[in-house]
């Protein structure tokens, strides 16, 4: 059986269908059994949600290893949520690292505006920017 690889944009469309999405890692964040990673492919942003009981015990321990804008192939059931960014997040049962990216090195927390003009290439991706 073949799995869809659409794009982020076109997700609600595979509701309840099982995908396989390509992207970068944006954000992520854990509570135990259960962590949240916000995956973005150039069209917008998803919602992955992975639980320990639904992905195999290495895919699991995957979470420290990842940094953000490291290159990812998630595969996972799609399901309806307002919750979530856009509506839609995928129940992870898959998670395939392409690239682990190095130190990248702008985050959530605030910068100063000679560190952001020194990294404007990166600077320009985050969603602040573009607001």
């Amino acid at each position: 059986m073949s799995t869809e690889r659409p794009f982020i944009e076109d997700i609600g469309r595979y509701d309840g269908q099982e995908v396989t999405i390509s992207g970068w890692l944006y954000n992520k964040r854990s509570s135990g059994k259960i962590w949240f990673l916000l995956l973005r492919d150039g069209t917008g942003i998803l919602q992955c949600v992975v639980s320990k009981k639904d992905v195999n015990e290495k895919v699991f321990q995957l979470y420290d290893e990842l940094t953000y804008e490291s290159s990812l192939k998630v595969n996972g059931l799609v399901h309806a949520d307002r919750r979530a960014p856009g509506g839609f997040e995928l129940w992870v049962n898959d998670i395939e690292v392409l690239q682990i990216a190095k130190d990248y090195p702008i985050t959530p927390k605030e910068h100063g505006v000679d560190f952001l003009m020194d990294h404007r290439h990166l600077w320009i991706r985050s969603l602040k920017q573009n607001a």
